[in-house]
């Protein structure tokens, strides 16, 4: 009787189970690798899961007093995340309120998502909310070239 030691097949009679296995374990080892890259090159270029800005829109939601979310970036510092929210509150509001608006939506994102380092809140008035109210318009001073931010 053979063993399956033996060189000719790992299954006696079936000489070809040997490179069939080696095949099905070189395909498993290409799948982790070619996984493992894609992880690894997503985090190179500060990739960011899709769900995760999912997440921190739900968390921010928690806080009764705020109006919406109008924006949310998120990338890595080292091994953790960091968010930057923008907010909108009534303009009604004084800046502390606004501001302990800001510091309950930071407290909830941080309870909520234990891998996110820290969160910049940044407050907008409900009269002014949105990317289109930060824009500077084109402008030139102190002998620079004209530019806009």
């Amino acid at each position: 009787m053979r063993s399956f030691l033996e060189p000719s097949g790992f299954i006696s009679g079936f000489p070809l189970a040997d490179p069939i296995i080696g095949l099905v374990i070189t395909i498993a080892i290409f799948w982790i690798v070619w996984d493992s890259a894609k992880t690894i090159f997503t985090r190179l270029l500060d990739g960011v899961d899709p769900e995760i800005p999912k997440e921190i829109f739900h968390a921010a939601h928690h806080v009764s007093d705020l109006r919406k979310v109008t924006g949310v970036k998120v990338r890595w510092l080292g091994h953790r995340l960091h968010a930057e929210v923008n907010i909108t509150v009534d303009a009604s509001l004084s800046v502390e309120q606004g501001h302990a608006i800001a510091i309950e939506v930071r407290h909830e994102l941080l309870h909520h998502l234990r891998y996110l380092s820290d969160a910049t809140i940044h407050v907008d008035p409900l009269t002014a909310s949105g990317p289109e109210y930060h824009h500077i318009e084109e402008h030139s001073h102190d002998g620079l070239p004209t530019h806009s931010h």
